[in-house]
């Protein structure tokens, strides 16, 4: 075997591995605490397989996984995201476990946040600010206007100046205010008669909806769409999702 052809093959392995190195990898993760009272989406199955579609179409690789005990500093290392897909109430089970993600955001981690997201781990106010805001209570599902805010981004190009959408329109509190709008709810189309109790006349006829910002040391994108099972094969929906999880991977 020549010296030349040692070299070659040398060479090709040291390519291989940095390639290797630098494919992307994401956990899904759908924790839900479970008890009277807790509510669980039944959109989970569906959103688990967009995402995964959306990872094996972009070259990501990606976990999915409920188990809060994966959440460790050494386990982490693996995952440039983690996206909270129809997370609500207790994601985690113990401190070490909330330590442990704050360290992989603080360490640069990316995080993504869909729907329900908003309603997880209600009493850590890190986590609110991390994610961008707190669940208060939505409106009846409802078809109503979305205003496009930023359409240069990733998650919005490929939208109208109006999104007409059948969703829950969120509305949150604790919102970080150092974070981007992307869309907001028209809340002049929303039928709702709590609106002048929450969130009156903050943000005008609009109120965030979905955004991206960074925060602590990583970078977050957060959607507060997605109720519905059929709305992951829509193909609106899901190059939001796309869009969101691209540049939280800064893979835009």
């Amino acid at each position: 075997m020549s010296k030349l052809f040692v070299i070659f093959i040398m060479i090709v392995m040291t390519v291989s591995v940095a390639i290797g190195k630098t494919k992307k990898h994401v956990l899904i993760y759908t924790k839900n605490e479970v008890g009277e009272g807790k509510y669980i989406h039944d959109n989970i199955a569906a959103s688990v397989a967009a995402l995964q579609k959306i990872c094996a179409e972009n070259d990501i690789a990606s976990d999915v996984s409920d188990d809060p005990a994966l959440f460790t500093p050494e386990n982490l290392k693996k995952y440039n995201a983690i996206i909270f897909s129809n997370t609500n109430n207790k994601a985690f089970d113990t401190q070490a476990q909330r330590d442990a993600f704050q360290q992989f955001i603080r360490g640069g981690g990316g995080f993504m946040g869909i729907h329900s997201a908003c309603a997880s781990e209600r009493d850590w106010p890190w986590f609110w600010a991390m994610i961008g805001g707190k669940f208060v209570r939505h409106p009846k599902l409802q078809e109503f206007d979305i205003k496009v805010i930023d359409a240069d981004h990733p998650a919005t190009a490929h939208l109208g100046e109006v999104w007409r959408w059948e969703d829950e329109c969120y509305l949150t509190d604790h919102l970080n205010p150092d974070f981007h709008v992307l869309l907001a709810a028209d809340l002049t189309t929303v039928e709702d008669d709590k609106l002048d109790e929450y969130p009156g006349t903050v943000f005008g006829s609009l109120f965030p909806l979905a955004w991206h910002h960074e925060f602590d040391g990583g970078r977050q994108f957060y959607t507060a769409l997605g109720h519905k099972i059929e709305y992951y094969s829509d193909p609106n929906f899901v190059k939001h999702l796309q869009g969101g999880l691209l540049w939280v991977l800064d893979k835009k």
